[in-house]
């Protein structure tokens, strides 16, 4: 038995096509999910453009941000049911031994292999999945929002776990894409005073981060604002770009003793000096990933009506319609596109 899948099949840009995959078989410790939504991260779209800096295991079916309901159950499996509605972490396969495993950091095991690149992903209709990844979706949230538990995950970690951010802080949050888009809520209910920073050519997505969250945005430089209390900078910057510019940038907008979080990816050389890092005395923080613990707490987040990520959903795709729904997130004219397998 077949189906259909969006398949990365070569590390060469462009190398992404829907190919015949075979139907996956569970494990012992494993279920079978069959796929309601999947959302489309930037990630996917660096593996088709090959502009990526991890390593993928190739050919690999895309996608590690879904949700859906379990049809098979691995031998060993208890205290989940036929017909469960779940979500997925996309630590796929770790070392359990691992001192980061024992110490409940998974997500920091050398030996990890997500979805959509490490092993198959969930761009298909059935995907397997070891059954410590699942979580459940409460009542009352759609599909298409509980998929996207995983980017909400990554910000969560980011702001909350990673950011020391305190009420009334002044945070700045560089790159409005998905994930900059959800750590500015993040650090808005933490209590800070945010700003988020994008390009002119994102004003669509700043535009869906006011109407939709009601955050306070600026287009190109932040100084003035960064400055404007008392000429030190701002306490907290988030740098959800990754490129070289939006790093220096954090380190110019940034207060003696303030902190730094980097959580976007950017393969490119800094090219500039690391110097004032070191002569105001900041915390440069990466933020990587998620786990048990985080996705825990942004389910009861999104259950309480608190976090509805809604406004971020431009569209809903078909599998056949990949391409388009990749191109529409490339191009910014939506924040975040989703499939919904046939």
């Amino acid at each position: 038995m077949s189906q259909s899948a969006v398949v990365n099949f070569a590390p060469d840009p462009g190398s992404v096509e829907i190919r015949e995959i075979d139907f996956p078989e569970p494990e012992t410790d494993e279920v079978i999910v069959k796929v309601e939504a999947v959302g489309v991260c930037g990630s996917d779209i660096h593996q088709w453009h090959s502009t990526h800096s991890w390593p993928v295991n190739y050919p690999v079916v895309l996608g590690h941000e879904f949700g859906g309901v379990i049809t098979e159950i691995g031998k060993s499996i208890k205290g989940w049911s036929i017909g469960d509605r779940v979500v997925s972490e996309t630590a796929a396969v770790i070392n359990p031994d691992s001192p980061m495993s024992r110490r409940g950091l998974y997500n920091l095991d050398k030996d990890r292999k997500g979805f959509g690149y490490g092993v198959d992903g969930a761009m298909t209709n059935y995907v397997k999945t070891p059954a410590r990844c699942l979580h459940r979706i409460p009542e009352g949230i759609l599909i298409e929002c509980a998929a996207l538990t995983e980017p909400c995950s990554v910000a969560y970690n980011a702001v909350i776990n990673n950011s020391s951010i305190n009420p009334g802080d002044r945070v700045i949050v560089i790159g409005p894409g998905p994930i900059g888009i959800l750590c500015s809520v993040f650090a808005k209910m933490s209590g800070a005073e945010v700003v988020l920073i994008g390009l002119d050519s994102d004003s669509h997505r700043l535009s869906v981060a006011r109407s939709g969250f009601g955050l306070e945005t600026i287009v190109g430089d932040g100084s003035e604002w960064a400055f404007s209390l008392d000429g030190l900078g701002v306490d907290v910057v988030i740098d959800a770009a990754g490129v070289s510019d939006s790093l220096r940038a954090a380190i110019d907008l940034v207060r003696p003793a303030g902190h730094i979080t980097k959580v976007g990816w950017g393969p490119d050389p800094l090219n500039f000096s690391l110097d004032p890092l070191v002569q105001k005395n900041v915390t440069l923080q990466g933020s990587f990933s998620h786990n048990w613990p985080v996705w825990e707490k942004v389910l009861q987040i999104m259950k309480s009506g608190e976090l509805d990520i809604s406004p971020i959903i431009g569209g809903t795709w078909n599998l056949n319609e990949w391409g388009s729904a990749f191109e529409s997130m490339q191009s910014g004219r939506v924040v975040k596109s989703v499939l919904i397998p046939d």
